[in-house]
């Protein structure tokens, strides 16, 4: 027999809208397995890899904004889920993470497959629960409901997070042949109602006072899903000529009116000196760009954050003001009490992103064949009607280097790891009929090859993995690339190729190393297909490194002319 607490758990996912659930098999947590497998409202698969299932998990709940649940048995299956809570709980992505254990007495007493379970991942959660784990009294009953309630609540609440249920389960683990489970028709379901946050009056009148006496804006949107409200108000704001809008790709709000060229020209310090605001307004979470980072941290300028909780976010080291408020009831505000300001500011700015656009495709096109251009090729047709994954490290360098993309661009930046790229953007196509692209490196392309170890169906994904055959990033690095041990230690120079895995997992699959092979694989790449298909740019390390410094200089001559 299966617990009323299980049953009673499920369905309560279920009301509360909980609809998609990635299992990984195992014994113990087999309670919890059958429960949501025979519950008619709720689509579960099965990951046996617990990292790949988690981060499989993480992309879904990405795309669906609303919690993914995962369910394990007990012992390291658990430390498995790690990396993905992780990154979940800085990019702030809700996932309802189960965790099968045995009873407390057993722990630590030598049985199998046990750890230590509550609390296994710290701080990087934002609750963590223990179901009670007998149910013969009806407190009992009614204190694990409030317990999952409580948990799916606090995943959904701003910022938005995973949270952790530990459940101690006793054996028999299995119904009798032929059991039914019965769920309970009406389950004990209390929801968080939520509400907007904006400036008091008192507040909006120090922030216009404050205004009055700034001419340089600059406005720093952070990773985000893409949001047509805020794009055009940020492009009403930009015609106004009184704030640069400065976009890195993830932020998703790139336009015709924002600056996405400016990693091109902001390293370089005579250029940059000139372009330094008084205030730098910010929302979302992280940027890509270092340079601009530098460039804000050596600035003198004001810095106010813009979000609903109070939790300060001082990274360019320039906070002044956190304040608690919707970007877009801010910057609605912002448009209607912004006086003058410096226009010289947003045309200097503006100047060198139409410099680099009119000159980046012909600089690259003159240079010999690499996975700088190569993407750039790619990308070209890349449908606009399409998501775009993209791995760490240089993969999603390249990116920002090639300026505004009409595609949702999503990356793993909560810990910036290379470690779960491929499950994600899995994970994404389980949400979406559109076309999904990964753009990879070997190194993160290769470290998560389970990611596509189970039985669905992927036809919309496709695979640019850019093979240079090493860690290419720490050869533009000064520190690692000036080392006799750059490339066994740094690089990890490795040799592989996908055309085994392709053929493992059922991908099309095609490998170029010229542009009249890549030009002609791309011929049917994004055509509709029943696989998913790989597309292998395979191309030196310390070449692509002579191609990138080329390229700068190339730029900067074209800027300074």
């Amino acid at each position: 027999m299966i617990l009323p607490q299980i049953t009673d758990l499920v369905a309560i996912c279920a009301k509360k809208g909980l609809q998609n659930a990635i299992l990984s098999p195992g014994s113990r947590c087999a309670p919890l397995t059958l429960a949501f497998a025979r519950h008619p409202h709720i689509h579960t698969r099965t990951i046996s890899d617990e990292r790949s299932a988690a981060f499989i998990a993480l992309g879904m709940a990405q795309q669906l904004e609303q919690p993914v649940i995962l369910v394990c048995t007990s012992g390291s299956a658990a430390l498995n889920y790690y990396p993905a809570v992780a990154e979940a709980f800085f990019q702030q992505i809700p996932l309802l993470i189960l965790t099968a254990d045995r009873p407390a007495e057993w722990i630590d007493q030598y049985d199998g497959q046990t750890i230590f379970q509550p609390d296994a991942y710290g701080r990087h959660i934002k609750g963590s629960f223990q179901l009670p784990d007998f149910s013969s009294n009806p407190d009992q009953l009614w204190h694990s409901s409030r317990i999952v309630n409580e948990a799916i609540n606090l995943a959904q609440q701003f910022p938005c997070g995973p949270v952790h249920i530990n459940i101690p389960l006793r054996e028999p683990f299995y119904p009798e042949k032929g059991e039914e489970l019965v769920f309970p028709e009406k389950p004990r379901v209390f929801n968080l109602l939520k509400s907007k946050t904006q400036p008091t009056d008192e507040s909006l009148i120090k922030l216009k006072n404050r205004l009055e006496t700034v001419q340089r804006i600059v406005i720093i949107p952070g990773q985000q899903r893409p949001d047509p409200h805020l794009q055009n108000l940020l492009d009403q704001l930009a015609k106004t000529q009184k704030a640069v809008i400065v976009t890195d790709t993830i932020s998703n709000l790139q336009s015709d009116q924002t600056i996405t060229l400016h990693d091109h020209w902001l390293g370089n310090q005579e250029i940059s000196e000139n372009l330094k605001p008084d205030l730098i307004v910010s929302f979302g979470k992280s940027i890509i760009s270092k340079s601009l980072k530098l460039f804000l941290r050596s600035t003198k300028a004001s810095h106010w954050h813009i979000q609903t909780d109070v939790n300060a976010k001082d990274t360019y080291q320039r906070l002044t003001r956190n304040i608690t408020s919707t970007p877009a009831y801010f910057l609605s505000w912002l448009i209607q009490n912004l006086g003058p300001q410096d226009t010289e500011y947003y045309h200097a700015w503006h100047s060198l992103e139409k410099a680099v656009d009119s000159n980046l495709t012909q600089i690259l096109q003159s240079e010999v064949f690499g996975e700088y251009g190569a993407l750039a090729n790619c990308l070209s047709k890349t449908p606009s009607l399409s998501k775009i994954h993209v791995a760490n490290s240089m993969a999603v360098r390249y990116l920002n280097f090639l300026g505004k993309r009409n595609q949702e661009v999503i990356c793993n930046r909560g810990t910036s790891g290379i470690d779960g790229s491929n499950s994600t953007a899995v994970g994404c196509t389980f949400t979406t009929k559109e076309i999904v692209t990964l753009i990879t490196g070997d190194m993160a392309f290769f470290y998560d090859r389970n990611a596509f170890w189970h039985n669905y169906t992927m036809p919309n994904l496709r695979v640019i993995l850019l093979n240079n055959h090493a860690g290419g990033i720490f050869r533009l690095i000064e520190g690692p690339s000036n080392q006799p041990e750059l490339e066994e230690y740094f690089e990890t120079k490795q040799t592989l190729s996908a055309n085994h895995l392709a053929t493992e997992f059922g991908f099309f699959y095609s490998k170029v190393v010229n542009q009249e092979e890549l030009e002609a694989s791309l011929v049917d790449f994004y055509s509709d297909s029943l696989h998913p298909k790989i597309l292998e740019i395979e191309t030196s390390s310390p070449k692509n490194a002579e191609i990138l410094k080329s390229v700068k200089e190339k730029i900067k001559t074209a800027i300074q002319q």
